[in-house]
């Protein structure tokens, strides 16, 4: 199945709440979600019941979206974190957190996961000092993300460098805006991700 490429605020009105696909527009007045637009479509909201698969498949769609995945490496994402020692629902989480194209938006050095990825796979940034440009890359301790050195000069990355330097980086990562560069500090836990999803429910649709 082909990548979503149409509009991000259409995925945050499905869902009927932020995601933050589109960085910092999210944060203002301009959100489709602020102005009162959420579901789409002529009808908007349906009154059908919700069934518990329905809210499965929901949970599963919207963590999708915000990470900006497909169904196949979600899938595949998730089969790892089950065969990982611990509770599958977190390291599902983690091993989300830890893909590269979200340290890189983390890290304050995209304005959004999806611009992340989309640079990422325009070969921008290195990973312990070698080519990364493949979004779903795992990091680990003591990785070290960088911006290339060549690509730091474009009006992009001047742009991001200004709003890196005001943004809240995770306890799990360490950041230098000024050299455009950052560390992985420790893994991530379930208390530093902040995103609004009941992992459970996609374990137990999984669990079918």
């Amino acid at each position: 199945m082909a990548r979503y490429t149409g509009p991000a605020c259409r995925m945050c009105r499905r869902e009927a709440m932020k995601l933050f696909l589109k960085g910092d527009k999210c944060y203002t007045k301009k959100c489709a979600i602020e102005k009162g637009r959420v579901t789409p479509g002529q009808h908007g909201l349906s009154r059908k019941k919700v069934t518990e698969y329905g809210t499965q498949l929901r949970e599963k769609q919207k963590t999708k979206r915000i990470y900006g995945m497909q169904e196949a490496q979600f899938k595949l994402t998730f089969n790892k974190a089950e065969r990982q020692k611990g509770v599958v629902g977190e390291n599902f989480l983690i091993l989300l957190e830890r893909r590269l194209d979200n340290v890189v938006y983390r890290l304050g050095f995209a304005n959004s996961r999806r611009e992340a990825r989309q640079l990422v796979t325009h070969n921008h940034y290195t990973l312990n000092g070698h080519k990364a440009n493949i979004p779903s890359m795992i990091v680990k301790p003591g990785d070290f993300v960088s911006v290339k050195t060549k690509s730091k000069d474009s009006p992009k990355f001047r742009e991001i460098k200004e709003l890196a330097a005001g943004k809240t980086i995770p306890s799990w990562l360490e950041s230098d805006p000024e050299n455009m560069a950052g560390r992985i500090v420790s893994f991530p836990t379930r208390e530093d991700i902040d995103i609004p999803v009941q992992e459970h429910l996609i374990v137990e649709l999984y669990s079918r």
